[in-house]
């Protein structure tokens, strides 16, 4: 048995710009900083006009704690959390017994901007980064494809050139730009394209509404409705409106909103599907092509009871420090007796073996 981290991460650096067409070099990110009365330098990409606070290799000790070179009392080296040496990342794999990583971003979390021509920029520019860190990575790493939601007919050009270097799923928000919902028919395009390539959509953990950003993303007191509310409520979307049977070809994954919520909506949908005069799944998540990532925390006998072990996959957050990251959580869960051993070999390697179509 192998193991995957099915979520983690890199983080934007300033070499990730380089990728850009020389036409389009008038939309590389600008860079801003703040100098904090500890010393410590905060560091910004701006994007349209905007401040988008990012971690940074030179932000200083206090500035690396709070963002991850230290998460908990786990040590991870400079050139390995950003990716300035590939192969310090593949070291830290090994030792921790991971085979393989799929990456998301960390930019994305957020709304980036309203510009399409510059959302094609920035979303190409990364792609071709990713691509050339998969090509190094020499099979340890895949990768979640961004992609301009604002352009659709680039979106799935875009999809294709990231198949082809080792991109493995589609990183969206449960709430994009314009507030479109998942179930907007403007993105259907996407999802057919998307289960043409055998590419997941993964609704990924932030959002891309600049609404909700602006209501909830001032104050770690309200990161909950940020980050999370728009995931949990993509998936009752998707099970509320049939969405998947839509689309056969295409699977879903709900990353980084940890798992315990299933019960709680599975009942409300029951109860709203039953009153509309359906019937509820006995194998939601089956029938509806869906995989859902697990934190350790999990009521994971629970969680079992009512959807099984199939459609769970665990990830590290690996390179944040927030409340997901848990830079051990594969070797601790592969010893976790909560769940039997072949259960937790589904879980670190045949589900999101299955879920990205990894050969």
């Amino acid at each position: 048995m192998g193991i995957i981290d099915a979520d983690a991460h890199v983080i934007e650096i300033d070499q990730t710009w380089d990728y850009m067409d020389p036409f389009e070099r008038q939309y590389k990110p600008g860079t801003a900083f703040q100098t904090l009365d500890s010393g410590e330098v905060l560091k910004f990409w701006v994007i349209g006009g905007r401040a988008i606070r990012t971690p940074w290799p030179g932000g200083g000790t206090e500035g690396e704690k709070a963002f991850g070179v230290f998460v908990g009392n786990v040590p991870l080296t400079i050139e390995s959390k950003y990716m300035l040496d590939v192969q310090a990342r593949v070291k830290h794999m090994d030792e921790m017994g991971t085979d393989i990583q799929v990456l998301y971003p960390s930019m994305w979390t957020g709304p980036i901007t309203k510009n399409p021509a510059e959302e094609v920029a920035i979303c190409r520019s990364y792609n071709r980064w990713m691509a050339d860190i998969y090509a190094e990575g020499k099979g340890r790493f895949r990768w979640t494809a961004v992609v301009p939601v604002l352009n659709i007919e680039e979106a799935i050009k875009q999809l294709k050139y990231s198949k082809e270097n080792g991109a493995v799923a589609v990183n969206l928000r449960g709430v994009e730009i314009g507030n479109r919902l998942i179930n907007d028919p403007y993105f259907f395009p996407l999802y057919e394209a998307a289960g043409d390539l055998d590419m997941p959509i993964c609704p990924h953990s932030g959002t891309g509404s600049f609404e909700l950003d602006s209501i909830f993303g001032g104050s770690t007191l309200t990161a909950y409705e940020r980050n999370k509310f728009s995931g949990l409520s993509a998936f009752h979307t998707l099970m509320m409106t049939s969405l998947p049977s839509k689309f056969p070809k295409t699977k879903w994954g709900i990353i980084e909103f940890s798992a315990d919520w299933i019960p709680y909506l599975l009942n409300d949908l029951e109860r709203r599907i039953v009153r509309r005069g359906d019937k509820m799944s006995a194998e939601p998540l089956v029938e509806n092509n869906i995989w859902v990532t697990i934190q350790l925390n999990d009521d994971l006998q629970h969680i079992d009871k009512y959807v099984g072990d199939n459609r769970l996959v665990i990830g590290t957050d690996y390179g944040h420090a927030d409340s997901a990251t848990e830079i051990y959580a594969l070797k601790t869960f592969e010893k976790d007796d909560r769940l039997n051993i072949a259960s937790r070999e589904r879980i670190l390697w045949d589900n999101p073996k299955e879920l990205y179509s990894i050969n």
